[in-house]
């Protein structure tokens, strides 16, 4: 039986254009190819008129290369880098509704949350929302953590990251 390798998480920072339409144009291009986009995130950055798009996705270097030669096409797209994770910040966040039938498991939900470093950010008779922020493999275990109790519902926001240190993506 052969070993299958899973294909190789690369994250690529873009800066944009802040106008209707740019997400969709690059979007369309990942469609176009094929390709899948495991996160996407955009925000207004530094400058108003520009966006960040910090797109995580899978797949080998060629492929990656050849999707950022796209990205570089695209009018509306200023510049594009790719990310190392080890040199770079990367954050996520997500809100988690959980079941909180009775007192007990409030208490246990309130506990993980805090070991995690999370913030309970509404209370219902039956349920709480809790908001956490990390990278992706704290998220995951945190999601884990409360699945038994009963996720009520679950929205992430995906990946951001800029790099570390004096080094800045600018057009």
């Amino acid at each position: 039986m052969g070993m299958t390798v899973e294909p190789e998480s690369h994250i690529i920072s873009c800066l944009v254009e802040n106008k209707p339409g740019v997400l969709y144009e690059v979007a369309n291009m990942f469609r176009r190819r094929n390709f899948n986009i495991d996160s996407i995130s955009v925000g207004v950055v530094e400058q108003k008129d520009l966006a960040r798009m910090t797109i995580a996705v899978k797949g080998d270097e060629w492929t990656v290369e050849q999707v950022i030669k796209q990205l570089r096409k695209l009018i509306d797209v200023i510049k594009v880098s790719t990310l190392d994770p080890k040199d770079s910040v990367i954050r996520e966040m997500a809100l988690v509704k959980i079941r909180t039938p009775d007192a007990n498991t409030r208490t246990e939900v309130i506990q993980y949350t805090n070991i995690f470093r999370g913030q309970i950010i509404d209370v219902a008779p039956d349920s709480v929302i809790v908001e956490i922020t990390g990278d992706t493999d704290k998220i995951d275990a945190f999601i884990e953590l409360a699945r038994p109790f009963g996720l009520k519902e679950l929205a992430r926001t995906g990946m951001t990251a800029l790099s570390r240190g004096g080094k800045a993506i600018r057009e």
